[in-house]
């Protein structure tokens, strides 16, 4: 099953834009000028002993990893590397979107998102950086409660 056929099963609606490859938040800012929503970053973390976690984030916001060490209850949190990307989520670097949790099938990972976000259009990947969705925030949590993820809101 594909992102398309669970957002059509859930009934949710977005908007959907083609453009050149992006990598960085910073390459998107130009998207925003043809897709209404909330810029996003992705940030595909690790903590030991393998738990992986997606971190959504405003564009525009800086993650501040010691704090959320402290929401988690960890010691430490890092990167997770392209190779775990590739294989948990069967994304590439500059294609993580809270989406490509269609592809954990093992439920190895808890979305985070940034309490900012709540009640907003967001804007993001489908698996693929040529392409932007805007999804309705409450969407996006039918989506991943539909695939039987965990979440958390983190302030």
């Amino acid at each position: 099953m594909s992102i398309y056929d669970v957002l059509k099963k859930l009934n949710i609606s977005y908007n959907k834009i083609e453009h050149e490859a992006v990598f960085t938040a910073h390459e998107a800012q130009v998207l925003k000028k043809r897709i209404k929503g909330i810029g996003c970053k992705n940030l595909f973390l690790k903590s030991e002993p393998n738990n992986y976690y997606l971190y959504m984030l405003e564009d525009n916001k800086q993650a501040n990893l010691k704090k959320l060490e402290e929401f988690l209850n960890i010691k430490k949190i890092h990167f997770a590397s392209s190779n775990e990307l590739m294989q948990i989520l069967d994304l590439p670097r500059g294609g993580v979107t809270p989406l490509g949790i269609i592809n954990d099938l093992d439920n190895k990972v808890t979305i985070i998102l940034d309490a900012n976000l709540v009640n907003k259009v967001l804007l993001m990947h489908p698996e693929v950086n040529t392409k932007t969705l805007a999804i309705n925030y409450k969407d996006l949590i039918k989506y991943i409660e539909y695939l039987d993820h965990s979440y958390l809101i983190f302030s």
